[in-house]
């Protein structure tokens, strides 16, 4: 499994258009690709704008189509909701270590 860990920094004048747009990538993310196994958007305790993307894919080729998808496009249209580059960290899991944990298969 690849995890992604992002950060972003919103600005505070664009929040609500930032969260419909990634509302819509993660939702969809989740429910139309068998690739994603999780997509999670968590909010910054200390920083309303400030938030954070948990995502797992079964491998690279569901990261790309992830990238393919139209709801990934939805976000991508709303970068100018962003304040500053985005921040990455590429992990893999360890644990639960089953993939059946991550699939439900």
């Amino acid at each position: 499994m690849i995890a992604k860990w992002v950060k972003v920094r919103v600005k505070p004048d664009m929040r609500q258009k930032f969260l419909e747009a990634i509302e819509v990538d993660a939702l969809g993310s989740e429910r139309d690709e068998p690739g994603c196994v999780r997509f999670n958007v968590l909010q910054d305790a200390e920083d309303d704008n400030v938030y954070y993307f948990y995502e797992v894919y079964k491998d690279e080729a569901a990261v790309e189509a992830h990238r393919a998808a139209p709801h990934y496009a939805v976000w991508k249209a709303a970068a100018d909701t962003l304040d500053g580059p985005t921040e990455r960290i590429e992990c893999q899991s360890v644990f639960p270590s089953a993939p059946t944990y991550w699939t439900g298969e």
